[in-house]
């Protein structure tokens, strides 16, 4: 089980690859189809995991990843689990622009507050974006795969005058200070 590295393989001519780490999949297919479709300009390659560490013997032929996603329901307790316990298999170099979490069901009233902010906090801590998707509808997956389509000719290098850490800068996450007082008067 070894670290996932940003800069360990050569990128090939626009090309572009993201991994997709959903531990339900729910959502990541029709995520993955949805990018692979939109994108004309980019050869995109999708990979699909349900975890990190991925798996050793495919190590040799893995083509870089240029964006690692996390995509976490917050319906789902485990899926925030999951993805933070991945989180410790990536290079501390993929936290220079190269991953992003997307949440789900962010609008769903059943989903306790805490959790978006447990979030929110971790993506905030490790200076990532943090995207909101809707997953039920058609128009919410094309939204989703657009946004993380820019992200990722991004940190795939294929926009010029622009790079990931400078991108990061701009959309990662925060957290207000007075996000511990659930007080919203």
């Amino acid at each position: 089980m070894s670290l996932l590295k940003p800069f360990s393989r050569l990128t090939g001519l626009n090309t572009a690859n993201i991994l997709l780490v959903e531990n339900e999949e729910q959502f990541q297919q029709k995520l993955a189809d949805t990018v692979v479709l939109q994108e004309k300009t980019v050869n995109v390659n999708v990979r699909l995991a349900r975890s990190l560490p991925l798996p050793m013997e495919n190590e040799e032929s893995r083509p870089r990843i240029d964006l690692v996603v996390f995509i976490i329901h917050l319906t789902s307790e485990l899926s925030f689990q999951s993805a933070e316990t991945s989180l410790k298999y990536l290079d501390p170099g993929y936290f220079q622009g190269k991953v992003c979490f997307l949440v789900t069901s962010a609008r769903n009233v059943s989903v306790p507050p805490e959790r978006l902010v447990s979030v929110r906090t971790l993506a905030a801590s490790l200076h990532c974006p943090l995207l909101c998707a809707e997953d039920q509808t058609t128009e919410g997956v094309t939204t989703a795969a657009h946004r993380l389509l820019a992200i990722l000719k991004v940190a795939a290098g294929l926009v010029p005058m622009a790079t990931s850490l400078y991108l990061s800068t701009l959309t990662r996450c925060t957290v207000p200070s007075d996000i511990d007082q659930q007080n919203f008067e």
